[in-house]
């Protein structure tokens, strides 16, 4: 049986996909099995389980697994553009100063746009009791009734 697997991971990739085609075509369950342990195996595209398919990495399979686990744990820990050190504590210095900064002016920005908002929602608002003031509802007539 470890045999008859080690052959199947040697086949190319046209041969898979001849297999999918003529299991699509002779019985549609064993296609459409095929085809799912394409997917799963990560042969085909990314699987689920995080590693490349044999086509994809056939050399140097273990450099490319810890590059791809290094650059997850980087995008896990270093969300919203904070970055680990690259090294070069100058450049660090650099970096982190220029983010300070960039946040600082980003929440200068967004207090100066909420007062802008509510400048104008209050410029609104008093031209509105205004127009009241000046112009009170009209009163309401005595309705008569017919009797």
């Amino acid at each position: 049986m470890y045999g008859l697997m080690e052959r199947l991971d040697d086949l190319p990739r046209p041969a898979w996909i001849a297999l999918v085609v003529l299991g699509f075509i002779l019985f549609w369950p064993i296609g459409l099995a095929l085809l799912i342990y394409l997917k799963w195996s990560g042969r085909m595209f990314c699987s689920r389980h995080g590693h490349y398919g044999h086509w994809n990495a056939p050399e140097g399979r273990s450099e490319r697994r810890e590059a791809r686990q290094e650059f997850r744990a980087w995008r896990r820990g270093n969300r919203w553009g904070r970055h680990g050190s690259s090294g070069n504590v100058a450049f660090d210095e650099y970096r982190e100063e220029t983010l300070r900064k960039l946040d600082d002016e980003q929440r200068e920005f967004r207090d100066y746009l909420d007062r802008l908002r509510s400048a104008k929602d209050r410029a609104e608002f008093d031209q509105f009791m205004t127009e009241r003031r000046n112009n009170p509802p009209p009163a309401k007539e005595p309705t008569t009734q017919t009797a």
